[in-house]
């Protein structure tokens, strides 16, 4: 299902010096996505070679980041990953950026200059979500609100983590093989950090490479604990508006160290068993 970005005759690579490039800072990114893309490997995240994360180049603008074609996440490492810019040409690095990778992440990083790190997945249990017909209202709770259109239910704990910072794109448009298609899919996320993508899957942005992982993550959770409580055929229990606003504050407000320190848990458990994914 992937496909390799064909980049048009005669294409060059052009020179970037409006600013130079921090080495220091873009290894310690490399690391970061790469552990990333190691850990959702080992969590039943990934899908095949398919699924893509990038990231902003730190201190630029107009570079990103991204997973090379033909590698699962399993197989990534930090020297492996792809400088590209929004032309489609690689900077850094041996190889292409898969086609969808590059229309969906570029546009994004372009449209959406707030969202440093990009992570698209078709995780089981968010994708499941993108497949099924109403959202969070055809369940109850917070039937009433506005913000109760996207596909979560927030009748659990981590699903209100994410609580007004969610857009759905109601258009499988199928694969995103051209600029137009990843500037709609930029334009359907808008503000959002989160967009479920109907039939596809989910993209998760975040201000850097920790936020991004850590809302990915417990965004297959939410969707996995409200599945479960989905299948015993009863009705869900919502959380009160006035508590469940409370408490995505609450979870906000200490969302950026809680997301580093977690991000610094996986590159500890990975340099025990996996530290290649660090070279």
């Amino acid at each position: 299902m992937a496909h390799e970005l064909i980049r048009q005759p005669g294409a060059t690579v052009p020179l970037r010096l409006n600013s130079p490039i921090d080495e220091a800072a873009l290894a310690r990114a490399r690391v970061d996505l790469a552990a990333c893309l190691r850990m959702a490997a080992r969590l039943g995240l990934a899908e095949g070679i398919c699924n893509h994360f990038s990231a902003l180049v730190p201190g630029r603008d107009d570079l990103f980041l991204v997973n090379p074609y033909g590698l699962a996440f399993a197989e990534v490492t930090a020297s492996s990953l792809l400088v590209c810019d929004f032309d489609g040409n690689v900077i850094r690095g041996e190889g292409t950026p898969e086609a969808t990778a590059f229309y969906i992440h570029a546009r994004l990083h372009l449209n959406k200059p707030g969202a440093a790190a990009a992570f698209h997945t078709h995780m089981p249990n968010a994708t499941a979500l993108t497949m099924i017909e109403g959202g969070a209202s055809a369940h109850d709770p917070l039937a009433h609100d506005p913000l109760a259109h996207d596909p979560l239910a927030y009748a659990g704990q981590s699903a209100l983590k994410f609580l007004g910072r969610v857009a759905v794109d109601p258009v499988y448009n199928g694969l995103a093989l051209d600029a137009d298609e990843g500037d709609r899919i930029a334009a359907a996320m808008g503000d959002a950090d989160i967009l479920f993508m109907r039939n596809h899957g989910v993209m998760v942005t975040g201000p850097g490479i920790a936020e991004a992982w850590d809302d990915l993550y417990y965004l297959e959770r939410a969707a996995e604990v409200q599945i479960r409580a989905l299948s015993t055929g009863r009705p869900l229990l919502p959380v009160p508006e006035a508590v469940a606003r409370a408490t995505a504050r609450q979870m906000r407000d200490g969302d950026a160290e809680s997301a580093r320190l977690h991000l610094e848990s996986v590159k500890r458990i990975l340099a025990r068993s996996e530290p290649d994914f660090a070279s």
